[in-house]
């Protein structure tokens, strides 16, 4: 009996110049895509951070208050470390961020803003590798962020937007989904994958409520652990896997 094919990964489109990431929570990207976007601004290109809530409820032992800003800070040092430097909250409550108009109204909004060609977000799906289920706040934000990539150009969705000086953009031209269990594409992390790590360790306040590990110990094998199962499907190079939506 003959060894089933793996299928394999494609890779990512390398001819945009601006990208958008958006996600529910500080970490999500370092956790699912940070050696992507070093290589992405190493080549020279654009990429920003929008973020739905600032992290207030993920740490059982820190209050919301207190949390949230701490939260903040550590995900804007993360973000510097891969070459980010714009990163903006919406302000969504933590843990309960409902799927809907408004969602989906902020996140057109900063497509409108930022003019990106590619947009990237987290697993939209129910589960992670079909048996982890997945957060309500990560569906709700992977699921808004596919439909507003349209919301975005389309002048008479959330027309306030154009009385706010937001005018449509159409120009989104893929949604990236990292994180999810049917990948298209890849992107080598050979290069990003150290910065991906210190990225993530960044997060030290959320690691240390997470894990007795060492933190470091604990980034690095996480990282490099989902790096190599993807880089099977990529030509055995360390690989961030993404489902890739043309638009």
């Amino acid at each position: 009996m003959t060894e089933p094919t793996i299928s394999q990964l494609q890779p990512m489109p390398d001819d945009w110049q601006r990208a958008l990431a958006v996600v529910a929570h500080p970490d999500d990207l370092e956790y699912g895509c940070a050696a992507a976007i070093a290589a992405w601004t190493d080549a020279g290109r654009e990429v920003s951070y929008v973020l739905a809530t600032r992290g207030e409820a993920g740490i059982d032992t820190v209050d919301p208050a207190r949390c949230g800003p701490l939260r903040e800070r550590e995900q804007r040092a993360s973000a510097a470390v891969v070459g980010v430097s714009e990163v903006a909250f919406l302000d969504h409550a933590d843990g309960v961020i409902e799927y809907g108009p408004a969602l989906r109204r902020d996140i057109a909004a900063a497509i409108r803003r930022h003019r990106p060609e590619l947009v990237v977000t987290l697993n939209h799906r129910d589960t992670w590798g079909g048996s982890a289920w997945n957060t309500p706040d990560h569906v709700a934000v992977g699921r808004a962020t596919l439909d507003a990539a349209g919301d975005a150009g389309n002048r008479w969705v959330f027309p306030e937007l154009s009385e706010q000086g937001l005018e449509p953009w159409d120009g989104v031209r893929w949604v990236a989904v990292a994180g999810s269990d049917a990948p298209t594409h890849a992107v080598d992390a050979t290069a990003g994958l150290e910065r991906a790590v210190r990225s993530l360790l960044e997060h030290h306040t959320y690691i240390e409520a997470l894990t007795d590990e060492d933190p470091e110990t604990y980034a690095r094998t996480l990282l490099t652990g989902f790096a190599e199962e993807a880089g099977k499907r990529f030509g055995n190079r360390p690989a961030v896997a993404f489902e890739l939506f043309p638009r």
